[in-house]
C-alpha cells in the first residue's frame, strides 16, 4: 500500500465527515450563533475571556494534541497499519470528533461549567462528585505523564529546553501586546510567529545543557527539570488565561501546523510503501515484549488519535470559557479533532513506511521512545523535500515537546477547575463576573478563600502539582508505566462523557443514538483494559498502578450504578 494514497483517502474521509456529519449534528443540537456565550456573560478577565476564533482554535488544538496522536498510533502499529487506520478514521469521524463537539456545546449551554457539572444537573450531586473525581484523577495522570516526557526530552536534547523557555516569555509578551496594548492579532502574529521560529535556531546555538554546565548526572537533571516544570504548571494555572495559556497555545499551534505540513509534504513526495503487516492478528507483540490483545488494547492505545476523554475536559474547561460565538463550536471542536486524526495518520505512515517488516518495527519500538521514532521516520521523509535529516528531526522533537507543554499547563488549570467545582455550592465560582474574577486572578481572591480554602485556586493548583511531583519523583521506575494507565483512564473518561451527552439528548428529546452507541463501545473496551491492568498489577505487585486502576474502576462502576438508579427519574 502506498502511504501517500492512504493519507489522501483518510483526509478525504475526514473532509466528508466535517462537511456532512458535523453539520447534521450541529442542526440536531440546535447550535445558535445569536445566543450569548459564557465568555461574554461572565467575562472576568481571568478564566472567562472572549477570544478571536483563530486564537481559540490554536489554543484548543494545541491543548488537545500533545503527544497522544503521535505516541498512540506508533505504539498501536503492532496490530498492523490497516487495523489502526480503520480505528483512526472511523473513530475520529463518528466518535472522537462528535464527542468533542457535543462536550463543548453542553458546556457552553451550561454557563461554561465542566462536563462533571452538566452530569450533576441530570444525576444530582452524587453523580456530579464521582464524575469530577474521575476527571480530576485523569488530569493528574495527564500532568504527570506529559511532564515526565518533557523532562526526558529536555535532558536528551537541551536545545529544546532553551527554545521552550523562550516560547513562554514570548507568549506573555504576545498576550500583553494583544490584550493590554490593543495590538491586532494579525499584526502581533506577523511579528511573533517568525520570532518563535527563530527561537528554534537560538536553542540549537545556546542549548541549556545542565549536565555539561554543572557536571550533574542525567537523572539528577531530569529531576531538576521535573521540579521546574511543576513550578511552571502552578504559575500557568493561576495566571490570567489571556496572558499565557491562550497566547502560548496559539503561537505553538503554528509549530504544529508547520510540523504537519512538512510531514504531509514528506509523505506525498517520498511515496513510502507500507512494509509492516496490514493486519497482525487478534494478538500481537509490541513494546512491552508481551502479547497484547487487539480487543481492547488497539482502541485504548491509539487514544487521542481517535477519541479522547481529555478533549472533553479541555472543551468544557477552557475552550467554552473563551468561545465568543456558537458558530465556532463546529470548526474548533469537530474540526480540531479531525486535524488531530490527520496527524495520527502521518505518525502511523511514518513507522509503517520506514521499517521493512513487522519484525523490524517491533525491534525498534522495544528500544526507542515513540516520539523519537516519529521524529526520525518523518525526518526521513522530509529529506525528500530538501530538509536535512538532523534539522527535521530536531524540529519534530521540539514541536512535540511544545505541545506536551500546552497539554500540561492546560491540564493543570483544568484539574484546578475540577477541584474547585468539587467543593462549590450553587452557581459556578470557577470564574466570577466583572472585577471580582479579575481580582481573584491577581491574588485578592486568596484572602476571601481563607473561609473556603478548598475552593481557592491556589490551593487546588498546589494539590495537583504536589501529587504529580510525588508520582514522578517518588518512584521514577513506576512513573514509566503511567502511559498505559493514562490511556485506559482517558478512554473510560470519554465513555462517561458520552454517557452524559446521551442522558442530556434523551432528556431534551434529541437523537440519543449519536452518543449512545459510541458510549457502549468505549465503555466496554476501556473498562476491559483497566481491568486487565488491575489484574496485571496484582500479579506484579505494582502498587501505584494497582491503586490507581482500582480507584478509577470503582468510580466508573459507581457512576453507572447511580445512572441506572436515578436515570429514569432524572429523564422524567
Amino acid at each position: 500500500m502506498n502511504g501517500a494514497v492512504l493519507l489522501l483517502i483518510a483526509s478525504a474521509c475526514f473532509l466528508c465527515g466535517y462537511l456532512v456529519y458535523s453539520k447534521w449534528i450541529a442542526g440536531r443540537l440546535g447550535v445558535d450563533p445569536s445566543k450569548s456565550t459564557p465568555a461574554q456573560v461572565k467575562n472576568d478577565g481571568c478564566d472567562f475571556v472572549p477570544a478571536h476564533p483563530t486564537v481559540l482554535f490554536g489554543h484548543h488544538f494545541a491543548a488537545i494534541a500533545g503527544a497522544g496522536p503521535i505516541v498512540g498510533p506508533v505504539l498501536a502499529a503492532e496490530f498492523g497499519w490497516a487495523s489502526v487506520t480503520l480505528w483512526i478514521v472511523l473513530g475520529c469521524i463518528f466518535i472522537g470528533a462528535a464527542h468533542d463537539m457535543i462536550a463543548l456545546f453542553l458546556s457552553v449551554r451550561h454557563g461554561g461549567d465542566s462536563i462533571g457539572s452538566v452530569i450533576g444537573d441530570i444525576l444530582g450531586r452524587p453523580g456530579r462528585i464521582m464524575f469530577l473525581l474521575f476527571g480530576w484523577s485523569g488530569l493528574v495522570l495527564v500532568v504527570s505523564e506529559f511532564n515526565r516526557q518533557i523532562a526526558g526530552t529536555f535532558v536528551a536534547d537541551p536545545a529544546i529546553a532553551t527554545a521552550s523557555l523562550l516560547f513562554i516569555a514570548e507568549a506573555i509578551l504576545f498576550g500583553l501586546c494583544v490584550y493590554r496594548w490593543r495590538m491586532s492579532v494579525l499584526v502581533a502574529s506577523l511579528i511573533f510567529v517568525p520570532i518563535m521560529f527563530a527561537f528554534v535556531w537560538v536553542g540549537n546555538v545556546i542549548p541549556l545543557d545542565l549536565v555539561k554546565l554543572f557536571g550533574l548526572e542525567p537523572e539528577t537533571v531530569r529531576m531538576i527539570w521535573t521540579l521546574v516544570l511543576i513550578a511552571y504548571c502552578f504559575f500557568a494555572s493561576t495566571c490570567p488565561v489571556q496572558y499565557l495559556l491562550q497566547p502560548r497555545d496559539y503561537l505553538n499551534a503554528y509549530l504544529l501546523y508547520a510540523m504537519m505540513l512538512f510531514g504531509f509534504l514528506g509523505v506525498f513526495v517520498a511515496h513510502p510503501v507500507l512494509h509492516i503487516d496490514a493486519f497482525a492478528g487478534f494478538s500481537a507483540v509490541g513494546r512491552s515484549g508481551a502479547t497484547d490483545l487487539l480487543f481492547p488494547f488497539l482502541f485504548v492505545t491509539v487514544a487521542c488519535g481517535a477519541c479522547s476523554g481529555f478533549h472533553a475536559l479541555v472543551a468544557s474547561g477552557t475552550t467554552s470559557k473563551q468561545l465568543s460565538n456558537e458558530r465556532s463550536i463546529r470548526p474548533i471542536a469537530y474540526g480540531g479533532m479531525l486535524l488531530e486524526g490527520v496527524l495520527a495518520m502521518i505518525a502511523l505512515i511514518g513507522v509503517a513506511g520506514t521499517y521493512m517488516s513487522q519484525k523490524d518495527y517491533v525491534s525498534a519500538i522495544q528500544g526507542m521512545e515513540p516520539v523519537q521514532m516519529f521524529a526520525s521516520t518523518i525526518a526521513g521523509f522530509c529529506v525528500k523535500i530538501g530538509i536535512p535529516q538532523r534539522v527535521a528531526e530536531s524540529f519534530m522533537l521540539l514541536s512535540v515537546s511544545a505541545f506536551l507543554m500546552t497539554s500540561v499547563d492546560a491540564g493543570t488549570r483544568l484539574a484546578r477547575f475540577s477541584w474547585q467545582e468539587l467543593f462549590r455550592n450553587g452557581e459556578s465560582k470557577v470564574g466570577n463576573e466583572g472585577s471580582q474574577g479579575t481580582a481573584a486572578c491577581r491574588g485578592v481572591g486568596a484572602l476571601a478563600g481563607l473561609r473556603k480554602l478548598p475552593e481557592n485556586m491556589y490551593v487546588g493548583t498546589f494539590i495537583v502539582c504536589a501529587i504529580a511531583a510525588g508520582l514522578l519523583l517518588g518512584n521514577p521506575k513506576a512513573a514509566k508505566q503511567l502511559w498505559t494507565l493514562f490511556a485506559s483512564a482517558n478512554q473510560l473518561l470519554a465513555s462517561l462523557t458520552l454517557l452524559t451527552a446521551t442522558l442530556w439528548l434523551l432528556r431534551n428529546r434529541k437523537p440519543s443514538w449519536i452518543t449512545a452507541i459510541p458510549m457502549v463501545f468505549m465503555f466496554g473496551v476501556s473498562s476491559w483494559a483497566l481491568t486487565s491492568i488491575l489484574i496485571a498489577s496484582i500479579r506484579s505487585g505494582e502498587i501505584i498502578r494497582l491503586v490507581a486502576s482500582g480507584f478509577l474502576l470503582v468510580l466508573a462502576a459507581a457512576l453507572i450504578v447511580v445512572t441506572i438508579a436515578r436515570g429514569r427519574k432524572a429523564l422524567q
